[in-house]
């Protein structure tokens, strides 16, 4: 996202004129969520003082700080104690997307597993990251194991992780701290019979380059930041 994150971190950027991360708390306090962690590493200290207490909002806002950054489950680790015993909500701080965070409060998640938010593949990830079948994650694209993907039915679809998910603390019962992806415990779920997933056909946007940024900011020309 350079040169746009070289003084701002992206959670920060705005889409017409409303950072990112903004628009993520609005939308979970609209759905009843109010207690929310925020992961920090790069600019942490741009992040902390925009967000505050979190009152603003009529949330409650904790940080937790990453020295450097850990990936997405390794910074999950790092926050388990801040979350709770109960199954948590996670969202990427740098989509964009509609999808209304209020179907996760009542879904079921198994111990030690997850329900995570699927997309159509977009024009920068064609292959997509698994294979959803009937609300289950059945394999993984690119898995070693082929064998798994050429059983499976025409009806399965390659789909691209949203950033969206909500995941019982158990499903990270077995990692250590540090530094460490999500895929790999993903992989572990789903042969577990653990893994549920939901096809999202609403908003979504990885904001991943500046390009991307742009088109979706200008969708967003004309409405009103106050509102």
């Amino acid at each position: 996202m350079r040169p746009l994150t070289d003084h701002i971190p992206k959670p920060l950027l705005p889409v017409g004129g409303v950072p990112l991360i903004e628009r993520h708390i609005v939308n979970l306090a609209a759905a009843g969520i109010t207690e929310i962690v925020v992961n920090t590493s790069y600019l942490a200290d741009q992040l902390s003082t925009f967000l505050g207490s979190g009152d603003r909002w009529g949330v409650n806002i904790a940080v937790s700080h990453e020295a450097s950054p850990l990936e997405t489950a390794g910074g999950i680790i790092q926050a388990l104690p801040l979350l709770g015993d109960q199954p948590f909500l996670v969202v990427n701080g740098d989509i964009y997307t509609d999808y209304p965070f209020e179907r996760l409060h009542d879904h079921p998640v198994a111990t030690g597993g997850a329900h995570l938010i699927w997309v159509d593949n977009p024009p920068h990830h064609p292959k997509g990251d698994f294979m959803l079948l009937d609300g289950k994650v059945v394999a993984a694209v690119g898995a070693s194991d082929d064998a798994q993907l050429v059983a499976l039915p025409d009806a399965a679809q390659a789909v691209t992780f949203s950033g969206i998910g909500c995941y019982s603390p158990a499903f990270f019962a077995s990692c250590q701290p540090g530094k460490q992806p999500l895929k790999p415990l993903m992989v572990n779920a789903m042969r577990a019979d653990l893994l549920s997933g939901e096809h999202y056909l609403g908003e979504w946007e990885d904001v991943g380059t500046p390009e991307r940024l742009a088109i979706l900011d200008k969708r967003f020309a004309h409405e009103d930041p106050s509102q």
